[in-house]
């Protein structure tokens, strides 16, 4: 942004003092259009997140990512370690779509929908304002000596968080181990579930640490997608922006006077009150154009609106804008490269939907017993083989039990011929296939097997028969 003035710019975050020490940010209480309905996402998008472990769709947890035993479930859909392409394009998709809506949209993903943000500002934020202060109070609440009423409120301001990053830390825990192992660490204790216990002890703490202290240096240091930004964004992309064009015009900004007109005197829109830098929770000049810090979340937006409005002068002067609308005054366009990152996501949408409907409750797999050799049984060729029978379902298999297809023969299981595979369970043994031999057409002669629950099909699968070379 060539336009702006050049004490506009920066080379160091918002959050780091001129000493290079951590500086605390206190920004003042938002308020307004784009924070109501900030607040309506949020509050739905957190109640979302809340229940979702604790839902269940035909017996399958809706939404669990169980990665030490390599099971999750999403939106009530289970994924199995044979089902692990599935979840890795289902991740694709996820990718490739934040990766579009942040080209056209820029990171209101941030601002919006992360469970940091969301957190951090309606939830522990709110908190905060209802217990310090508004940003003046708080900033002489930490830098006031530790008297009696800041050791009050830093209690149970403390306290409070304290109690809420443990129950953040269960939800979380919820979709890691599954709801049934939460609530049965509650039902036996911690002692009998030490280990998800700790575990709940470390994201409490973790929890506890990013909301209290390190907060939205989160999204400055440690979270990969606000890099990205640099990346992806354009001249194209909508972002919370300052319109530097009708901000500064031909002499900059200049603080307000009701006695002058400020279309004669040529001083821009901006009357430098710097509101919209004490209401920034990132703690960053949104006059300097994009920047990194930046997480779209409109407070910035809603204060210029309402400063416009006392004094005079028409909102929008900081507003969703691409660069190009505010410097050329160009209408928003969906460029080559929207449309580029569009098909693949259509491509990989398709892949998967056509891939989710040939999945199968059950998987078998019916392999020969390394080096061993078929074997004579008078006019019968007969193979051994190793199988497993993975039921991804809720529901228990009683009547499992194996049949060729097309191929004239008979299937021998080893043990009980009829077997019970239970729901989410894996059954595993040895089985022999004989064949008459006049019925084999090469040495090698592929065969279809049916798994059968009683009467049911649910799978088949594939094997190779071995016979002698030279029959007939």
């Amino acid at each position: 942004m060539s336009n702006l003035p050049d004490e506009a710019f920066r080379d160091t975050i918002g959050t780091i003092d001129e000493g290079g020490k951590r500086k605390f940010i206190f920004p003042k209480k938002p308020s307004g259009k784009f924070y109501n309905y900030r607040k309506i996402v949020s509050y739905i998008l957190l109640a979302i997140l809340v229940i979702n472990p604790f839902i269940k769709i035909n017996g399958n947890q809706f939404m669990m990512f169980n990665i030490m035993e390599r099971r999750f479930n999403i939106f009530g859909f289970p994924f199995w370690p044979q089902d692990f392409y599935l979840f890795v394009i289902s991740m694709l998709i996820g990718v490739v779509f934040i990766l579009l809506f942040t080209v056209v949209f820029g990171r209101i993903f941030c601002g919006w929908i992360c469970p940091q943000t969301i957190f951090l500002e309606m939830v522990f934020r709110r908190i905060e304002y209802w217990i310090d202060g508004d940003r003046g109070s708080q900033s002489r609440l930490a830098r006031q000596e530790w008297n009696a009423e800041k050791i009050k409120k830093r209690l149970i301001k403390w306290t409070i968080f304290f109690l809420i990053s443990f129950g953040i830390a269960n939800v979380f825990l919820a979709y890691l181990v599954g709801s049934d192992a939460l609530f049965l660490m509650i039902e036996q204790g911690p002692i009998q579930q030490a280990s998800n216990f700790i575990a709940l002890l470390i994201f409490t703490g973790v929890f506890y640490f990013v909301f209290v202290w390190f907060r939205e240096q989160v999204c400055i240091i440690a979270c990969p997608y606000g890099r990205l930004q640099g990346v992806l964004l354009d001249n194209k992309s909508i972002n919370v922006a300052y319109d530097f064009v009708r901000g500064e015009k031909e002499k900059g900004r200049a603080k307000f006077n009701k006695k002058e007109d400020r279309v004669l005197t040529g001083k821009g829109d901006c009357i430098d009150c710097l509101q919209c830098v004490n209401v920034c929770p990132m703690g960053i000049d949104i006059r300097n154009g994009t920047q990194l810090e930046c997480t779209n979340c409109t407070a910035c937006i809603d204060e210029c609106d309402h400063i416009m409005d006392s004094v005079g002068l028409p909102k929008g002067l900081i507003r969703y804008a691409s660069e190009d609308e505010i410097a050329k005054k160009e209408p928003f366009k969906f460029t080559a490269r929207m449309k580029g990152y569009t098909a693949v996501l259509f491509i990989l949408l398709s892949i998967f939907v056509g891939m989710l409907f040939l999945r199968t409750d059950v998987q078998a797999v019916v392999l020969r017993l390394p080096g061993q050799l078929f074997q004579h049984n008078g006019d019968k060729i007969s193979n051994v083989y190793t199988y497993k029978i993975v039921n991804k379902t809720m529901k228990d298999y009683h009547d499992i039990h194996f049949e060729l297809i097309d191929q004239k023969g008979e299937i021998k299981n080893v043990g009980k011929q009829y077997f019970k595979v239970a729901k989410e369970g894996i059954s595993q043994g040895t089985l022999f296939i004989e064949i008459n031999e006049v019925l084999l057409e090469s040495d090698k002669t592929k065969v279809k097997i049916g798994v059968y629950n009683g009467s049911e099909l649910i799978e088949t699968t594939t094997t190779n028969f071995l016979g002698p070379r030279s029959f007939n």
